[in-house]
């Protein structure tokens, strides 16, 4: 079921209505979002520049923290570059939710780096509470691209197997919150939205497709 989370009164319109979905493809996802380790080696493969360090990473130091501050081309490129692609806005859920039905998949501080206990930084990935898929910081660190377009009516009209959004936009999705979120944005069924070619606070993490 994907969408706003039975006794959720924090859900926003494009949130609902909630709805079934089948995701008929296995797939793998990332355990946690990209690192700054991992996405310099791409950047020194693929010869792409590094995005511009926020003040609490200066000079990217600290290499097991995701990476942010990422264009979704950039991001595209990469999970290309490693072997996957983004996962649409279905996968992500599906695998936030990690077969849970609530706004959350635990505790919000023990799960998620946000707003109330950042310290206003990223923090080293996976040091919070996983969810039952073995899945870091689903919830908080970093926002995370996905392939989907934007749409605040899409939900109305989503097919129910293997949905990949709007043909065409202006803006994508984001999922996840992050390290500047407040509550009330970090929870499974949150769906704002980027501009593609902008970077803010937005990180990602890849999937690929399963024998």
């Amino acid at each position: 079921m994907m969408g706003c989370s039975p006794g959720d009164s924090e859900c926003q319109a494009d949130e609902k209505p909630a709805h079934l979905v089948t995701i008929s493809r296995a797939f793998w996802m990332g355990q946690t979002e990209v690192t700054v380790g991992a996405y310099k080696r791409f950047a020194a493969a693929a010869a792409r520049k590094l995005p511009t360090a926020p003040s609490f990473n200066s000079g990217w130091r600290r290499e097991d923290h995701p990476v942010v501050n990422v264009t979704r081309d950039d991001a595209t490129a990469y999970c290309g570059w490693a072997g996957g692609r983004l996962p649409t806005e279905a996968e992500w859920e599906y695998a936030a939710r990690a077969g849970t039905t609530g706004a959350r998949y635990g505790d919000l501080n023990a799960a998620a780096w946000y707003f109330d206990n950042s310290g206003m930084q990223t923090h080293a990935a996976g040091q919070k509470q996983a969810n039952a898929f073995g899945l870091y910081d689903m919830l908080g660190n970093a926002w995370e691209w996905v392939v989907d377009w934007y749409d605040a009516n899409y939900y109305a009209q989503s097919p129910s197997q293997d949905p990949r959004g709007p043909s065409s936009g202006q803006y994508r999705v984001l999922r996840g919150s992050s390290w500047l979120g407040l509550a009330r944005h970090s929870r499974v069924s949150f769906r704002p939205w980027g501009a593609p070619g902008g970077e803010g606070v937005v990180g990602f993490r890849c999937v690929r497709e399963a024998p």
